[in-house]
């Protein structure tokens, strides 16, 4: 009986330390990907008190000190006043990890619950107030980027909801200026699922704190949607990386966007294209690996690609002023 209990012991420590490397591996290559941390830069890391937020600070408190870049990191957490809300648990817990914060008390949750009927999604007005504070927080404590805990199933499922309600292809992307045009934000979490954050807020012990204006709404058509995506995850789970993937991999000139494509003035050259139209063939869809390309499945837990080489597929260009892929593990 104490054999079973050392092998399973030493079988939950192998697993965790996959995970931890999984999602460090993940949130470094999105990064150098897309460019989202640079030397000399301050990120603000903003802090909800969900798993999401927790995990990312981890990971970038880990990235900062393997980085051969210098970056200063600011934890904020923006306080709105809801009832019952444990205001000592993160000034706690960031005061014992050693980082520095801030914490911005605006009462957003009264406007909302006097604006907003009874019944009807707060979202959208919550996240209006709570994006001009930390727009003026970031001005205040000169941070040059700001971190947002979205994770891949955040991204997958604001693309559905772009789709079904919107009639729009269009998700959060990985990086974008502000809408004010005077704030570069980052989500360093992109190529992370969800799964791996629970189960990491589980291995760390994160004190997670409840969203009871958000969090409470059982209706919302991103819990349908996030739904659809975990039936069609266990069905197969390449289905759905494979359509995270598409969203890097867009073929505008297949599409009927024509202010993307000039299709009014489209005539034939003369010249074979490979990626041309095939009009008459059957499609033929080869089994791609998740995210990584070619042969680089990384998402295998039986992979045994390191994260050295698996965060190689990295342009050259992009590591002069980004986190060198060599010097992060």
């Amino acid at each position: 009986m104490q054999e079973i209990d050392s092998n399973l012991k030493e079988k939950l420590r192998i697993d965790n330390n996959k995970l931890s490397k999984r999602i460090i591996r993940e949130t470094g290559k999105a990064i150098v990907d897309y460019n989202m941390i640079e030397d000399g830069d301050k990120v603000m890391v903003c802090l909800s008190g969900g798993k999401d937020s927790y995990a990312m600070l981890d990971v970038l408190m880990t990235l900062q000190k393997r980085a051969p870049i210098h970056f200063d990191i600011v934890a904020v957490n923006l306080d709105q006043k809801q009832p019952g809300f444990p205001e000592e648990v993160l000034p706690t817990y960031l005061s014992s990890i050693g980082v520095d914060f801030h914490i911005e008390n605006q009462d957003t949750y009264s406007i909302v619950k006097r604006v907003i009927p009874e019944g009807k999604t707060t979202c959208s007005l919550c996240s209006r107030l709570r994006r001009g504070i930390l727009y003026r927080v970031a001005n205040e404590l000169g941070c040059t980027k700001i971190a947002l805990g979205h994770h891949r199933d955040d991204i997958l499922a604001t693309f559905f909801l772009n789709l079904f309600y919107a009639a729009k292809l269009k998700t959060m992307p990985p990086k974008l200026v502000s809408d004010d045009g005077k704030h570069t934000v980052i989500r360093p979490l992109a190529y992370v699922t969800e799964k791996d954050l629970i189960a990491y807020a589980k291995l760390k012990e994160f004190p997670i704190i409840p969203c009871n204006l958000c969090g409470s709404q059982e209706n919302l058509k991103r819990k349908q949607v996030a739904q659809m995506l975990r039936d069609w995850e266990k069905e197969s789970p390449k289905k759905v990386w494979n359509i995270f993937k598409a969203m890097a991999a867009v073929a505008p000139s297949h599409l009927m966007d024509k202010n993307l494509f000039d299709f009014v003035n489209l005539k034939p050259t003369g010249i074979a294209d490979e990626d041309g139209d095939k009009a008459f063939d059957q499609d033929n869809f080869a089994d791609y690996s998740p995210l990584m390309d070619d042969d680089e499945d990384t998402h295998d837990d039986n992979s045994t690609t390191s994260p050295d080489n698996a965060l190689n597929a990295a342009p050259k260009n992009k590591l002069s002023k980004t986190i060198s892929i060599q010097k992060l593990f």
